[in-house]
């Protein structure tokens, strides 16, 4: 990955030793390394998809009622907010003929609303089985780390965030996007809301402390959107992982979300 890779301050460094049991001085890693990844990935999967099994989830697709139209794919790609029509046009240029391709238009003409129309049985059940192409898997990993996690993990580096905090930036990022729409609070919002209450690490704060003020502004934000008013993907999973301490998503990880419970071990 491209992201150079920030120091955080020395204490932050002897609380990381003691978590995770790590020799003194070894380097931190973060949300980029290969490991670190694939946690955040199966975190976010078990928030959008209730499972762990991120790599089965290219073919997902259903409306879960929340305004934005069909969502699909590892992250939860939508129609009415772009995402899911970059999806499909990344697929096309790799692979011309495709049967998504049909769709574009009426990918182009519901963006920023709800609607199903020209995106009917027809389309989810071509995206359900586009997920069998190495090509279109592809188009969602692309447009997953251009959109939200090479900009998320950015943001934090430069935040002088760990790896928890990269991943609850990446997280926010995900639900949110990144700008503020029609009924919705954006992670920038949400970041600036957090650094009026907080110094992140990179002005010499708390990195415990920031974390916790960047979560209550992002549960403010959810409690905005009755289709996300369940804050527990924040309060039973993030929240947690603050309060435990592991900043670099140390494994066991253990957590709830919408009722369901959920565990990574280490490798």
């Amino acid at each position: 990955m491209k992201h150079r890779r920030l120091a955080l301050a020395a204490a932050a460094a002897l609380v990381l030793t003691g978590c995770s049991g790590a020799a003194s001085g070894s380097p931190e890693k973060g949300l980029d390394d290969p490991a670190n990844k694939d946690i955040a990935m199966q975190l976010v999967s078990s928030a959008e998809n209730s499972t762990l099994d991120w790599k089965a989830q290219y073919g997902y697709i259903e409306d879960i009622g929340d305004g934005r139209g069909w969502t699909a794919g590892i992250i939860g790609f939508c129609s009415g907010t772009g995402d899911m029509l970059k999806v499909v046009e990344r697929y096309t240029a790799e692979r011309p003929g495709n049967a998504l391709e049909r769709f574009l238009p009426a990918l182009r003409a519901v963006d920023g609303s709800d609607s199903h129309e020209g995106l009917e049985d027809a389309f989810t059940a071509a995206w359900a089985k586009a997920a069998a192409d190495p090509a279109f898997r592809s188009a969602q990993d692309a447009e997953r780390d251009d959109s939200y996690f090479d900009p998320a993990v950015e943001r934090a580096e430069a935040d002088g965030l760990s790896a928890l905090g990269q991943f609850i930036y990446y997280d926010a990022y995900v639900m949110h996007g990144y700008a503020d729409a029609v009924g919705t609070v954006g992670f920038r919002t949400i970041r600036a809301q957090a650094v009026a209450e907080a110094e992140p690490p990179s002005g010499g704060g708390d990195e415990e402390e920031y974390l916790d003020a960047f979560l209550d502004a992002r549960v403010a934000a959810m409690r905005e959107e009755p289709a996300h008013s369940d804050t527990s993907r924040v309060e039973s999973a993030q929240r947690v992982f603050v309060r435990e301490g592991r900043l670099q998503l140390e494994t066991p990880l253990v957590w709830k979300v919408y009722g369901e419970s959920y565990r990574i071990d280490g490798s």
